[in-house]
């Protein structure tokens, strides 16, 4: 997608700022209220996996968009004409009011519409890349208000660390220090729209499930997530019963401490305190579901330690 006409070679040549956008994941979520507005109320603690898409961005005469990786054409078919790293570029460009030339490349290798926060990663990427590129002066108070504006997973993704989620996701408070965990994603390759689970949702509200301790280990976080639930999972696996058949799937495998479904759906993730054994169950969904996404990773409670 572009606007205008493309970068000049002499602009191309120049080198590019490059990011991680890592998948955000939700250990537990609970709905607690809504707002006149019809927005939820949420209480959330989000993590970040170490698979992620990568968002490159370089000086050009215009504004450009070149997306490739393996779940290109899915976003394609999503946009509809826009997408909201342009979104993105356009707001902080008014904002910082500086011309909004950018030639901005995403590799997107995690799926599309999938409770993953995937789009709002790409826009917190942007937004971080492209105020170095431009060399803004906007105040943090500024971006964040740019970030919620754009949606309500980009301040999470922006914060960039683990982080009890409040409000309609704009309040973060640093939640405490986390245990080294490995993970396994899985996604059924079936997008789930978010408005869809929301209304499907039937349940009474949730109370806030904080905690201020540090859990000593993957075990000890397991097991204080397994008292929470993420109150989407239910009207999820209505509306798409293969998010049960994904949980199960994980559940099976050898040590996996828990398994739970991430935001609105539909990717699944597994809890392990072993790379190993996380590794050895991504080999065999994949071997018994081989049109599912299946991914071994890392728990990254601080993005910045991503390296690209």
């Amino acid at each position: 997608m572009t606007e205008g006409a493309k970068a000049s070679r002499g602009y191309s040549e120049r080198p590019a700022l490059r990011a991680a956008a890592p998948a955000k994941l939700n250990l537990y979520l609970h709905v607690t209220g809504k707002r006149e507005d019809g927005y939820h109320l949420l209480d959330s603690l989000a993590v970040f996996a170490g698979s992620h898409d990568t968002v490159a961005v370089a000086p050009a005469g215009e504004l450009t968009l070149v997306v490739d990786g393996p779940f290109a054409p899915a976003l394609h078919a999503a946009m509809e004409g826009d997408n909201i790293m342009l979104r993105a570029a356009r707001a902080l460009a008014e904002a910082a009011q500086v011309p909004p030339h950018a030639a901005i490349t995403l590799t997107k290798n995690l799926p599309v519409a999938a409770g993953i926060g995937g789009g709002s990663a790409d826009a917190a990427a942007t937004l971080g890349l492209l105020a170095r590129l431009w060399g803004t002066s906007l105040g943090e108070d500024a971006m964040d208000a740019l970030a919620l504006s754009l949606g309500a997973d980009v301040p999470v993704c922006r914060f960039g660390r683990a982080a009890f989620m409040g409000g309609i996701g704009e309040k973060l408070d640093a939640a405490p220090a986390l245990p080294p965990a490995a993970l396994v994603l899985v996604n059924p390759n079936t997008p789930l729209a978010t408005k869809d689970v929301f209304r499907a949702r039937d349940q009474p509200f949730s109370q806030a499930g904080r905690f201020a301790a540090a859990p000593a280990d993957a075990v000890a976080l397991a097991a204080l997530l397994r008292e929470r639930k993420n109150d989407l999972e239910a009207p999820a696996i209505r509306l798409m019963p293969v998010v049960g058949d994904a949980l199960a799937a994980l559940a099976r495998q050898k040590g996996c401490l828990l398994s739970r479904m991430s935001g609105s759906g539909a990717t699944c993730f597994g809890l392990f305190a072993d790379d190993g054994e996380a590794a050895e169950a991504a080999v065999e969904i994949k071997r018994a579901q081989p049109g599912w996404w299946t991914d071994a990773s890392r728990l990254v409670t601080d993005t910045r330690t991503l390296k690209i």
